[in-house]
């Protein structure tokens, strides 16, 4: 491969915790894979530590989750922790699925998270977004 060929940007997409629901990160996965991008999709009932070490791995560009369970506050800091532990910390976390409050977006932000979706952000709109932050690598 040419030195010029530019990358397919890579991302891991997973589910941590209890959470069940996998209807939106299915879609977002797809919408992904139809914009050009290479998807690892985790699973559902993943623990931090596997995604973390799935996003090594695979040397992904961005690792997303998503949390429809409320424990954001807890799941997405750990992650953030567990790549920068295995010398990840360059890889861009993204978190969306149900994180209503502000401030937790905010919070997680500036734990160390590249961007917290709302669960209002259109399809087109986070595909652009993950599309820009992994192009930043």
């Amino acid at each position: 491969m040419s030195t010029n060929a530019k990358r397919t940007m890579r991302v891991l997409l997973g589910k941590v915790g209890l959470d069940g629901h996998d209807r939106g990160i299915k879609i977002l996965a797809e919408a992904l894979k139809d914009a050009g991008m290479e998807v690892i999709y985790t699973g559902l009932h993943q623990r931090v530590p596997h995604v973390a070490q799935t996003a090594v791995q695979e040397d992904v560009d961005v690792v997303g989750v998503s949390i429809l369970s409320g424990a954001h506050m807890t799941l997405v800091p750990e992650l953030i922790q567990e790549l920068r532990a295995r010398g990840a910390g360059d890889k861009k976390v993204i978190a969306g699925g149900f994180i209503p409050e502000e401030e937790d977006r905010r919070a997680l932000e500036a734990l160390g998270a590249a961007y917290v979706f709302d669960q209002d952000v259109p399809l087109t709109d986070t595909v652009r977004i993950i599309a820009e932050l992994g192009a930043r690598q």
